[in-house]
C-alpha cells in the first residue's frame, strides 16, 4: 500500500461504487486518499463536498479521477489542471469536443498527465480482434447496442438534459470499441434519433457511416430494450467474419470463440493511467465523442411518445 499512488475520487455515484473503487482496491497503482462528492463518502479516506476545497487542502493528492456526469466536468478538470494535478475522466470526457480539445492543451502546457478513458476498449476481446482485423479487408460492420435504461441508469435524470447524451451514454461504448479496432477514420453520412416527448436527449438513434476505405457501418442503439441485453459488433471481411458480444467480452472469429472471461475493463483502465503518469504521457483520443456530434448535425429528428424512467 506503501507504494501506491494517493488519488482522489470525485463523483462518489453508482459507476464510482461499482466500478472504480473496487477496481482501484483490487489493482496495485492507486489507493483512494480523498472522496469528493454533495451525497456520496469513500469508506476510509477523507472525504469533501466542495472540489475547490479538496484542491486547497490536500496538496499532497497529486491524481484526480473524475467520475461526475460530463456537464460539470470541464470546469473540475481545468481546475485540477491549473493545480497541478493528473486527470482522469470518465466516458464521456465532455460535453462538447471544444471542451474536450481546450483541456488537452491546458494538461499538455501544465506538463500534467489527461487520461480520456473508454472503458469498453479495455473488454477481453477488444484488443485481440484490433491485431485480427489488422491485415483484412473490411466488407462491412453491423453495431447492435440495446438495453434497458432503468436497469443501467435508475434514477438518473441529468442523463436526459441538456449534455447528459441520452441513449448515446451507453451508445459512445460501441464507438469507442469501433474506432480502436478499424484503421483509420469512420465518418457519419446520416442518423436518425428518436426523443420521446417528454426528453431532452434521444432514446434511441441509427446512424449510417463509413470507412474511409468505403466500407459501410451502421449502428443501431435503443434504450428500451426488455429481456436480454444487446451489446454486439459484428464486422465481415474478405476472410470471413469477426462478431464481438456481450460489450467486448467475448470474441468470435468463424463462429469460433477465441477469447472471453470476467470484465476488467477498469482494473485495465487504472493499469494504463499509472503508466501514463510514470511515463509522463497522455492518453486523449476523442474519435468517438466526434461521431456522437456528427450524428446530432447529420441527424433527423424524430418525435416518439413520452417514457417514464
Amino acid at each position: 500500500m506503501a507504494d501506491r499512488i494517493p488519488l482522489a475520487l470525485v463523483g462518489i455515484g453508482k459507476i464510482a461504487r461499482d466500478q472504480h473503487i473496487p477496481s482501484i482496491a483490487g489493482g496495485d497503482d492507486f489507493v483512494v486518499a480523498a472522496g469528493v462528492s454533495r451525497h456520496g463518502k469513500v469508506e476510509g479516506a477523507e472525504n469533501f463536498t466542495d472540489f475547490e476545497e479538496f484542491l486547497a487542502a490536500r496538496p499532497d493528492i497529486k491524481v484526480v479521477s473524475l467520475c461526475t456526469p460530463p456537464e460539470v466536468r470541464f470546469d473540475m478538470a481545468k481546475a485540477a489542471i491549473a493545480a497541478g494535478r493528473h486527470v482522469l475522466m470518465e466516458k464521456p470526457p465532455a460535453t462538447t469536443l471544444g471542451e474536450a480539445e481546450a483541456l488537452s492543451e491546458l494538461a499538455e502546457k501544465a506538463g500534467v498527465t489527461l487520461f480520456a478513458t473508454w472503458h469498453s476498449r479495455f473488454a477481453l476481446g477488444v484488443e485481440p480482434a484490433k491485431q485480427w482485423l489488422a491485415d483484412k479487408a473490411i466488407q462491412s460492420i453491423s453495431i447492435v447496442w440495446k438495453e434497458d435504461v432503468r436497469r443501467w441508469h435508475p434514477g438518473q435524470a441529468w442523463i436526459w438534459e441538456p449534455g447528459g447524451f441520452g441513449v448515446f451514454d451507453p451508445g459512445i461504448n460501441a464507438l469507442s470499441i469501433l474506432t480502436e479496432i478499424v484503421p483509420g477514420h469512420i465518418m457519419v453520412q446520416k442518423s436518425t434519433l428518436e426523443f420521446p416527448e417528454n426528453k431532452k436527449q434521444p432514446i434511441a438513434a441509427s446512424i449510417a457511416m463509413r470507412t474511409v476505405e468505403g466500407a459501410p457501418v451502421t449502428a443501431e442503439f435503443d434504450w428500451r430494450q426488455e429481456g436480454p441485453q444487446t451489446w454486439d459488433i459484428t464486422v465481415q471481411t474478405n476472410e470471413g467474419e469477426l462478431r464481438l458480444s456481450k460489450g467486448g467480452s467475448e470474441l468470435y472469429i468463424k463462429g469460433t470463440e477465441q477469447a472471453s472471461g470476467p470484465d476488467r475493463e477498469y482494473a485495465g483502465i487504472y493499469e494504463r493511467f499509472a503508466h501514463l503518469i510514470r511515463s509522463r504521457q497522455s492518453d486523449t483520443d476523442y474519435q468517438p465523442l466526434r461521431i456522437v456530434a456528427d450524428s446530432f448535425l447529420c441527424g433527423e429528428r424524430k418525435v416518439v411518445a413520452p417514457f417514464e424512467d
